[in-house]
């Protein structure tokens, strides 16, 4: 049986690893400060950027939630790993040979990772496979839409065979068990056995926002295959379809960087976008955009300003009118402008591009309109707005929508828009849009009723909002934290005298007492080894003053101020002593031994004090 990862090997692989890297690929991270980063939380819905990332000391903390941890803590929490998973991940991905402890091997990787390994072995076949004579059905599918062998390619499309079991031979040769492969969804159980799940298909390859394969989507190609025209992988312990994007992955940087994103209906609508030079399209995969896809796409955007655009393409038709409706519902969650893109002629991104060429494509998305005027128009589309009965209809049909818009300048002017739409007086509509917007609370206050039995509320973290507004607890707080970040380059003797004083403040002096049984501050992780030995429930305060921006403008600014508190801490343990004997020198005989030591000390610590003054 194989032992433990070596200890060395755990710290090395966390030492090369930058931090800032791995959450950078889910997390749209923005300096905050000196040393420090900061983003939209991945653990809980945000509205506004609380989660911070020190890469220096490789830990991460959202004053929000109260997460934190070091990399391997993310990864377990983002993937559901085990820690020796997120270690084998991290060395795999730097190409670090890891050892395990007595004397043995490499022990086989866990579930998860045996997953993923399947699913990039899958893709690796599916692709080899649209080189063969058989998949000449599936070159000229992508043919016929425009897309070449270099596109193809640059997608990972492939091809699965039409026999029952080619895959499962090739990837069984390789290794993998069926009962991984089942798991992975990459096969099926039948009555007469295991057999390859995508047969006859053109295969998409579905990444996580990391690379990661994780599943697949699969095209119908021939006329005697009765299964659905797509078909994908079922749910697997790595694939949830209702946080898939498909094109994630190839769209992350540039949606990050422009703030923009362009959700589109489906596979070949993503490629024709990314080689028309719409690089930011995704789609979703096999199910409706909602909540959980808002919130992928949030953390990649950095939505944290309405600066952003989220732009969806849909059909005209019903079906492409109903899936607009429900975006509605959820795009509120974006802070994010919202807008919508219809082709023309109802041609989609892909039909559009081969058609009309890239130009056009780029123009569909530049033609946006606001998503609330599409769905004003589909709510008034079905009254009669030449009779009085239908516009009164129509604007109880439409108030709603603008009643919910919260942005006092936008829904002003939405109030008019509605009323040229209907052909009305304003002050009419903006009557009835503040009834409707009365209503609407009082609908979601008695759809949201809390329960007779009430959940016991969670125990109460301490953080530095709890902190009192004294100068001593100002002090404690700001040289605590320049400590954390910074202490490793401060005078060794002059950090060792300041945390030595104890603080006035519970909460920093429990932090304090950690700090202060640090052996070796010039090591490298020491500080997250720190925070983790806090007793609760003051490890959120000492995460928070981990992470938070120093408030410094460089590294050279940031330790000249954490030295010039630490000597203040010197100051104010010295002023407190002195206090305290020239109390005690009043009580004793002024020729006693006592009182003697008493006066020598006062002498020390007035020579301390000029000595402390004089570094300045």
């Amino acid at each position: 049986m194989a032992g433990r990862i070596r200890q060395a090997d755990v710290d090395e692989v966390k030492a090369r690893t930058d931090i800032a890297d791995i959450i950078g690929e889910r997390v749209a991270l923005k300096p905050a400060g000196v040393g420090s980063m900061k983003g939209l939380c991945p653990f809980h819905d945000e509205r506004s950027p609380s989660f911070n990332v020190r890469p220096q000391v490789g830990f991460y903390h959202c004053f929000g939630c109260g997460e934190s941890g070091d990399v391997y803590t993310f990864l377990r929490r983002m993937d559901h790993l085990s820690f020796t998973e997120a270690v084998e991940r991290l060395a795999g991905r730097i190409g670090y040979a890891l050892h395990y402890e007595d004397g043995g091997a490499a022990p086989q990787n866990g579930g998860r990772a045996r997953l993923y390994e399947a699913n990039a072995a899958a893709a690796e076949y599916f692709r080899a496979q649209l080189a063969t004579g058989e998949a000449d059905a599936g070159r000229r599918f992508l043919g016929e839409r425009g897309f070449d062998a270099g596109a193809a390619a640059h997608f990972g499309v492939g091809f699965a065979p039409r026999g029952w079991s080619g895959m499962l031979d090739a990837l069984s040769k390789r290794g993998f068990s069926r009962e991984e492969l089942l798991a992975a969804g990459l096969v099926s159980q039948g009555r007469r056995g295991v057999y390859d799940r995508f047969r006859g298909r053109l295969v998409w390859p579905i990444r996580d926002v990391t690379g990661q394969t994780i599943g697949f989507g699969a095209r119908r190609l021939f006329d005697d295959d009765n299964g659905p025209k797509y078909l994908n992988t079922p749910e697997t312990p790595i694939y949830r379809k209702a946080q898939v994007l498909y094109g994630l992955d190839l769209a992350k940087r540039d949606v990050s960087r422009q703030h923009r994103v362009v959700v589109v209906e489906g596979y070949t609508d993503v490629m024709a976008c990314h080689l028309a030079g719409v690089t930011t399209a995704i789609a979703t995969c096999g199910t409706a955009f909602g909540a959980d896809h808002i919130s992928v796409l949030r953390r990649v955007m950095g939505d944290d300003s309405q600066a952003g655009e989220v732009v969806f393409t849909f059909d005209p038709d019903a079906a492409g009118q109903k899936a607009a409706l429900r975006a509605f519902a959820d795009a509120k969650r974006f802070h994010a402008q919202t807008y919508v893109a219809t082709g023309p002629d109802g041609l989609d991104p892909c039909d559009l591009r081969l058609q009309r060429g890239d130009g056009a494509v780029r123009g569909l998305i530049e033609s946006k309109a606001p998503m609330v005027e599409f769905v004003l128009d589909q709510r008034i589309a079905t009254y009669d707005l030449a009779s009085v009965e239908g516009r009164i209809g129509a604007l109880r049909s439409a108030a709603p929508v603008v009643a919910d818009l919260r942005d006092p300048l936008i829904q002003p002017e939405y109030v008019r828009v509605l009323a040229r739409r209907l052909g009305m007086d304003t002050e009419d509509v903006r009557r009835e849009v503040e009834r409707a917007g009365r209503r609407e609370p009082d609908e979601r206050r008695r759809m949201t009723a809390a329960p007779a039995a009430e959940e016991p509320a969670p125990v109460q973290r301490v953080t530095i909002a709890h902190l009192p507004r004294t100068p001593d607890a100002a002090l404690e707080r700001d040289a605590l934290m320049g400590f954390l970040q910074f202490g490793h380059r401060l005078d060794s003797a002059l950090l060792r005298r300041a945390v030595d004083q104890p603080f006035r403040t519970p909460g920093l002096e429990a932090v304090r007492q950690v700090v202060a049984e640090a052996a070796d501050v010039s090591r490298p992780g020491w500080a997250v080894e720190a925070i983790d030995a806090v007793r609760e429930p003051y490890r959120s305060l000492a995460s928070e003053l981990l992470t938070m921006p120093f408030p410094a403008s460089t590294v050279e600014i940031a330790e000249a101020s954490t030295t010039d508190l630490a000597r203040r801490l010197v100051r104010r343990g010295l002023q407190t002593e002195k206090t305290e004997l020239l109390g005690a020198i009043q009580r004793v005989p002024a020729d006693s031994e006592q009182g003697r030591r008493i006066r020598l000390r006062l002498r020390e610590l007035d020579v301390e004090r000029q000595r402390i003054d004089a570094e300045d």
